[in-house]
């Protein structure tokens, strides 16, 4: 069974479609990755899954059923754009409120519940307005694990945050799928931060899904190749292109594919007298595929 399955969605905005016959699935126990550019979908698609927006044509089902079902809604939380919390109000009565809305009976005990989870268990009296972007993220991410829902649908989570931010925020979210059985689908443009965590990957462009595969599927297409620098990149790219069959200049680099011996490509630059200012074995990771995927696009 899929946590999340989408045909053929579309939604239109004044006559404009900001998704267009959107297909998509999400297995369950997955953290999938919904990466695209800025007004490519995400976020339409993850409010249409919430409930937050009502579809022009098309079929969302969340665990197997019409997602409108309330059993089914009752099991999704969700943190959209932002917490939404009251700024004079510590974290414990934010959560309280919460607990209220969903009729959660042993409240005090639920709420630190998920507040261990986020790693704010010791911070429940702070006022939140007092809380780092950081802590107002995990806040949240607290408010949506109430119930402990079976699907988290989190908009953009790690945007903003520091290296320590986004590396707590890798730990709860593991968590959270491997503890908590919970499938996540997050969508974010820090693509190296997702790439750690995603087991799943959709790619969408224009409101459509042009790419879905999993962590392992990426991982086993993945080419080797080495990256060079030199003072004149255009006679080091021709001087290359006559050795190896495969060489693109990208991001400033000059690019040998299916190659993992740099020392032969310093030598073949050196006897032609071009000395390499930074030489370096690499392998493609999300970020290449992805900026692959939209310059194939482009030249469409």
């Amino acid at each position: 069974m899929n946590a999340i399955e989408i045909r053929n969605l579309s939604k239109s905005f004044r006559g404009m479609y900001a998704l267009d016959g959107l297909n998509m699935t999400v297995p369950v126990g997955s953290i999938y990755g919904l990466i695209g550019e800025n007004g490519s979908g995400k976020s339409t698609t993850q409010k249409l899954i919430c409930g937050h927006l009502m579809s022009d044509h098309g079929e969302i089902k969340l665990f197997g059923k019409k997602f409108t079902d309330a059993g089914v809604r009752a099991r999704v939380g969700a943190l959209i754009e932002n917490a939404g919390c009251f700024p004079n109000s510590s974290i414990y009565q934010n959560l309280r409120m919460q607990t209220i809305n969903l009729g959660i009976k042993d409240y005090d005990e639920e709420i630190m519940r998920v507040l261990k989870i986020v790693r704010m268990d010791k911070n429940a009296s702070l006022k939140f307005k007092k809380c780092s972007l950081g802590m107002k993220q995990r806040v949240g991410i607290a408010m949506a694990l109430l119930g402990d829902p079976a699907l988290l649908i989190l908009d953009e989570p790690i945007n903003g945050l520091d290296a320590d931010g986004m590396r707590i925020m890798r730990e709860i979210l593991v968590d959270i799928t491997q503890n908590c059985g919970c499938t996540v689908l997050i969508s974010s443009h820090i693509l190296g931060e997702l790439e750690k965590i995603a087991t799943h990957y959709g790619i969408i462009c224009r409101g459509r899904m042009i790419a879905e595969l999993s962590a392992k599927e990426m991982d086993a297409r993945a080419q080797v190749f080495v990256s060079v620098r030199a003072k004149n990149m255009t006679e080091a790219k021709a001087v290359l292109c006559k050795t190896y069959a495969d060489v693109r200049e990208i991001n400033d680099k000059i690019c040998v594919y299916d190659v993992e011996d740099s020392e032969k490509i310093v030598e073949v630059l050196m006897q032609s007298g071009i000395v390499c200012s930074e030489v370096m074995k690499n392998k493609i990771g999300l970020e290449e595929y992805y900026i692959e995927l939209m310059s194939q696009r482009e030249d469409v």
